[in-house]
């Protein structure tokens, strides 16, 4: 069945020990979908997702896959197709998974290369990302401008109003961040990431990544897909090759990406995958009603407020 509500599908962060186990227990297409990526990633992603260790989980080329497929695991179980999709950095694969853009297989062999290109692009420098709150876009180009005799510092994720992360050299990170304090910014939260995602300095990781997406089939979308480096819909195969390019070494422009969505006349937003982050970045942006499956009791209640349906 069809629906009009958009499909969200989250970054990386939202990894936790056990993501996506329950709803492929419960669901037969969901724990397909594990297996399939597992045979594509080379190793058992329902065991990692399943037992960890947290270590292992939070290294990029394996947190990347399995955030993917935790997210299309919980697809999976939804009886609906969205209006829309849109998926946050990394999410952005899942959401061309559902629009039928992508193979899971190829989706999985993608992110987790990226993974492994972004980490090795700054290996052995010092970086950062910072989460200012508090903040407009303007102020934060205007600071991150001031310091940049002390190394790259860039905006990498506009997430929604007051929220902007900044990734870059740590001296210049951290001058950024003290001088938005200074300014009236209400918080400066160091991320837990291993290298300043969405910068100019994941250049290398964008040129690695480009003949693998040349030698990736991409079909037409089925639905349009919001993309994370212009905030428009793109569906042909060769402007969503060129968007998933450009994003690994531009900012995700989030906030806008909720607000095109909203103004094409979508009201309600399902947050597929673990955590609800960006269900807390929607409410902040757009006055609409979101709601999450990550596991069988949030897909139930899902299904049955957002398609009016007994499951």
């Amino acid at each position: 069945m069809s629906s009009g509500f958009a499909a969200v599908f989250p970054g990386q962060g939202a990894q936790h020990v056990g993501m996506g186990c329950e709803i492929a227990d419960r669901f037969p297409a969901s724990r397909r979908v594990f297996e399939r990526a597992s045979a594509a990633a080379g190793f058992d992603v329902l065991g990692l997702c399943a037992a960890g260790p947290e270590d292992a989980l939070r290294a990029t080329a394996n947190t990347q896959p399995a955030i993917l497929v935790a997210s299309l695991a919980c697809l999976a179980a939804l009886p609906a197709i969205p209006q829309i999709a849109a998926g946050l950095s990394l999410g952005e694969y899942a959401a061309l998974v559902c629009a039928g853009s992508l193979q899971i297989e190829d989706a999985v062999r993608l992110v987790r290369l990226r993974g492994l290109y972004m980490e090795d692009a700054t290996r052995g420098r010092d970086t950062m990302m910072v989460a200012v709150i508090g903040l407009g876009p303007d102020q934060i180009r205007a600071l991150c401008a001031a310091h940049a005799h002390l190394g790259v510092v860039e905006p990498a994720n506009f997430n929604c109003p007051g929220q902007i992360v900044i990734g870059g050299d740590t001296p210049a990170v951290q001058g950024v961040a003290a001088a938005a304090q200074a300014m009236g910014a209400r918080r400066a939260v160091p991320l837990a990431v291993s290298a300043p995602f969405h910068t100019s300095l994941m250049r290398p990781a964008a040129e690695r990544l480009a003949a693998e997406l040349e030698r990736t089939p991409l079909r037409a979308a089925q639905i349009p897909v919001v993309a994370n480096v212009s905030a428009q819909p793109v569906r042909a195969p060769d402007e969503i090759r060129r968007a998933l390019l450009a994003q690994v070494a531009s900012p995700v422009l989030w906030e806008q990406s909720v607000r095109a969505i909203f103004d094409a006349g979508v009201r309600q937003f399902i947050e597929i995958g673990p955590g609800t982050a960006l269900s807390g970045m929607i409410r902040k942006t757009v006055p609409a009603a979101t709601f999450h499956i990550e596991d069988g009791a949030s897909r139930e209640e899902a299904v049955a407020v957002l398609l009016g349906q007994k499951v």
